[in-house]
């Protein structure tokens, strides 16, 4: 797919890719055959997506500093209110197996403000928000190892991805680097079925395949920025990689596409 102005936050669902264009205040859903949907807009950059078991869509409102549920009869709804933990922006969001959401949010205004840390919470099913992490040095993509015990934060101004272990209360602990990515800026993320990582890169324009400890098994190359990425499930997975020329967050120019690269195991794990 062409014509996209920001691309983010790509995310495999029932046979499709779902990601959000955050230039145009929309989520896609585009098909195996090139097809697309916009399900809804939403005026908010960034506005990541992920999915509560039941199949409902989660949309992270960073402009409202909200978490919004879309119903089954397409309606929007609040599903936590994140003002009371944070006035900066809100970014990625990945959800597990008990609907518990975790979001996070890079602690400052970019690119006008000078670097703070960022932090991840948690929600609730039942919509109660709590912080669980901090001290990142601008998180980005999250994912949750397939046994589900394991978060896994991409900290882009630390060049490294960040694990924690979930507590059974949601909480996270025993931080540690899952692997280290010298000269890399990970952001978006997603976990394969051999229990790789595959890191999207935007200045260096690849997305990368690293096991715990940070051996490199694969690169893919683009010819502009890699956001974000995600993998099919079942037989001959692909990596679906979000990408566009970076120009800054007020770009209207429509050079953002999703590319496919056949890819060496399905998805796993969350999102």
């Amino acid at each position: 797919m062409q014509g996209i102005v920001f691309g983010e936050s790509p995310r495999w669902h029932e046979g499709q890719l779902w990601f959000s264009d955050w230039g145009a205040n929309e989520v896609i859903a585009l098909g195996p055959d090139g097809g697309h949907e916009v399900i809804v807009k939403i005026p908010s950059f960034p506005m990541c997506i992920d999915f509560l078991p039941d199949g409902q869509l989660l949309i992270v409102d960073s402009a409202q500093r909200q978490l919004l549920r879309r119903d089954a009869d397409g309606s929007l709804v609040r599903h936590a209110d994140l003002s009371a933990v944070s006035e900066k922006p809100w970014n990625d969001i990945v959800v597990d197996d008990r609907g518990y959401a975790y979001i996070n949010s890079i602690g400052f205004n970019f690119p006008a403000d000078e670097f703070a840390p960022g932090f991840v919470v948690l929600v609730t099913a039942e919509g109660v928000v709590r912080q669980v992490a901090d001290n990142l040095a601008f998180p980005n993509g999250m994912a949750i190892t397939p046994d589900g015990r394991t978060l896994i934060v991409a900290e882009s101004y630390a060049e490294r991805l960040t694990a924690y272990d979930i507590e059974p209360d949601g909480g996270l602990g025993d931080r540690r680097v899952w692997a280290a990515t010298p000269g890399d800026h990970p952001d978006g993320i997603c976990i394969d079925a051999e229990n790789a990582v595959w890191y999207a890169d935007v200045g260096n324009r690849h997305c990368v395949r690293v096991e715990e400890g940070g051996a490199v098994l694969a690169t893919v190359e683009l010819d502009r920025g890699a956001f974000a990425c995600a993998l099919s499930r079942g037989e001959n997975p692909y990596l679906y990689v979000v990408g566009q020329n970076w120009g800054g967050p007020q770009a209207s120019e429509r050079t953002g596409q999703v590319v496919a690269f056949p890819a060496p195991a399905p998805g796993a794990g969350k999102p």
